[in-house]
């Protein structure tokens, strides 16, 4: 019955995004027909371009793909585990909470030019920036949910004999999962951007590049096609997000139905 549930919310899910993209697209088109704008080119146009298999788009999508996707398994794989001590560890939160303090509302996008001195102009610089952005938010959230856990979760697992590899394991780890799945979506479109204007300078590759070169070239069909590009490659790092988190957290959902 859960299965049939998560099934269907899914397709639902799905529909909604379609038909949305529907409306848009044909409010583009109506507002191309009113104003007899030259230089915008329409849905369908843009549609070729995405397709086309010989299409710049998709060299260029894949490094972007790639720079974003390794950034957020960075991001994870050091905020969770962090944020997860620092939760169950007041004395050493307290030494380093004022730290955690002082970067977390920096804009990570200010230290561009400093880490492309540090680093080079190669894709380090570009991973780095995008996984300061999410870290931070990832972490935050990982320990805050932790801080958060009832005492009765953990008497429970300590009166089972469970040390704390299993309270990690089985109760705090799920218990934080929801949160982090939450912050992971809220830092999707802010890693989106920084990946944009990370790619918007001194590089020749990636969704951001060809956005900026296309517009100065006065292609606007193409930057208008690698704007959506970029746009498609965040939606679908949202609903991916949403796919691991209805089959991870699966019982969360359940909670919340009934």
């Amino acid at each position: 019955m859960a299965g049939k549930r998560k099934s269907k919310n899914s397709g639902t899910g799905w529909l909604q995004k379609i038909y949305a993209a529907i409306i848009v697209a044909g409010m583009w088109q109506l507002y191309i027909w009113l104003a007899k704008d030259s230089y915008l080119v329409g849905p369908w146009d843009i549609i070729r371009l995405l397709v086309s298999p010989e299409s710049q788009l998709w060299y260029h999508g894949l490094i972007s793909a790639r720079r974003i996707f390794l950034s957020l398994a960075i991001a994870l794989l050091l905020g969770i585990p962090i944020g997860l001590f620092l939760g169950r560890n007041l004395r050493v939160d307290q030494v380093v909470a004022p730290f955690i303090y002082l970067f977390y509302p920096i804009p990570k996008i200010v230290f561009l030019p400093l880490v492309f001195v540090l680093l080079g102009l190669g894709d380090a610089s570009r991973v780095l920036l995008i996984t300061l952005t999410v870290f931070f938010q990832i972490l935050v959230s990982t320990r805050d949910a932790a801080r958060s856990l009832p005492l009765e979760a953990t008497y429970s697992i300590r009166s089972l004999g469970g040390g704390r590899w299993a309270l990690y394991r089985h109760v705090l780890l799920p218990y934080c999962l929801p949160k982090v799945f939450t912050a992971l979506r809220i830092s999707i479109g802010t890693a989106s951007a920084v990946l944009f204007f990370a790619e918007s300078f001194a590089t020749s590759t990636g969704l951001g590049y060809l956005i900026m070169d296309s517009w100065g070239q006065f292609d606007y069909e193409m930057m208008i096609a690698a704007i959506c590009g970029m746009s498609l490659l965040g939606l679908l790092l949202y609903s991916l997000v949403e796919l691991l988190e209805s089959r991870i957290c699966s019982w969360a959902h359940l909670a919340d139905n009934s």
